[in-house]
């Protein structure tokens, strides 16, 4: 026996997890696309005619910020559709997966920076800091119109380009603290120094994204979620005398989803059953995991004793 909440007393007061559907700006997503391209050409042509590699580090950085909200964007737009036969969870992994390429380019492009900034190091090059005003200045000014407007998004792959966005308005913020820096001190090496800065920053937050994104691809127990809290609050509904092969999963950021087998009394009628169904799917809710599905046993079932997946695969006999 299964048991979704989708009743009407329950799903609507407290599904607290179903963040796509409620708050996926995928119009903003478009403008934030747009704005970013510009971005982009400003900083590359002024990176070329300043000779500023932190410039150009920041370019590299906005190439993937368009890379992250064209992803972001289309991943938004597949989450609106609905599940079939063949997506039986719909299209939500489709914003995690879109996440986690973003991070792993993002680590790539840190590599190449700092792989650059070691030969700047060994050989400063002449910068010119006008251009580094200009092109860093269209940078910052966009990148803080786009990232705070939308800096109170809880979808994950939403964060992630608001990420980009508010670290390529701090990077764009240090190339003209170090363009003004050059300006009066003449000290080239100021450019491979910010470069490495920027790289440093890009880093710390595709580490964060990529570990979070492959927690919920490899079915991982999501953040926030007490696993032996949740087994303790099933076991605490009245007339569950035991449950085992609990999993606690995420479909997407925030949308949780969990099943498990519980030992019922054999003789209890489907209908006193639903009264325990019940309870336990309000537990869950108030846990943060709106998705449920509950199988039903005896004590006679034959089951491993562990409360998470059987080790043991019980043989099927015909």
């Amino acid at each position: 026996m299964s048991s979704h909440n989708h009743s009407p007393d329950h799903g609507h007061d407290h599904d607290h997890g179903d963040v796509f559907h409620s708050h996926a700006p995928a119009g903003k997503m478009q403008t934030a696309f747009f704005l970013t391209v510009v971005i982009l050409a400003a900083e590359v042509v002024g990176g070329l005619l300043s000779h500023s590699l932190a410039l150009l580090a920041d370019a590299g950085h906005v190439l993937t910020d368009i890379a992250a909200i064209g992803l972001s964007w289309f991943a938004l737009k597949q989450a609106e559709k609905p599940s079939n036969q063949k997506m039986t969870y719909g299209y939500h992994r489709a914003g995690i997966l879109a996440a986690f390429i973003n991070g792993m380019t993002l680590i790539l492009i840190t590599i190449w920076i700092l792989w650059e900034a070691y030969g700047r190091f060994n050989h400063p090059e002449h910068v010119t800091p006008t251009w580094m005003f200009i092109s860093a200045g269209i940078g910052l000014l966009m990148n803080l119109y786009l990232g705070l407007g939308m800096r109170n998004e809880e979808n994950i792959n939403v964060k992630s380009a608001v990420l980009h966005m508010l670290g390529d308005a701090a990077a764009s913020a240090g190339v003209i603290v170090g363009g003004l820096i050059i300006m009066v001190t003449k000290w080239y090496v100021i450019d491979p120094i910010l470069s490495v800065l920027i790289a440093l920053l890009i880093a710390s937050g595709a580490w964060r994204i990529v570990t979070q994104t492959v927690g919920i691809l490899m079915e991982g127990t999501p953040k926030g979620i007490d696993l032996p809290k949740v087994i303790q609050e099933i076991k605490a509904v009245t007339g569950v005398h035991d449950v085992h092969d609990v999993h606690v999963w995420g479909i997407t950021s925030g949308k949780n989803a969990m099943s498990c087998h519980i030992v019922l009394d054999g003789s209890m009628s489907i209908r006193d059953s639903q009264k325990i169904l019940r309870d336990l799917e309000h537990r869950m809710v108030h846990m943060n995991i709106g998705h449920v599905t509950v199988q039903t046993e005896d004590a006679k079932h034959p089951h491993d004793n562990s409360e998470l997946c059987a080790t043991v695969e019980t043989e099927h006999h015909h």
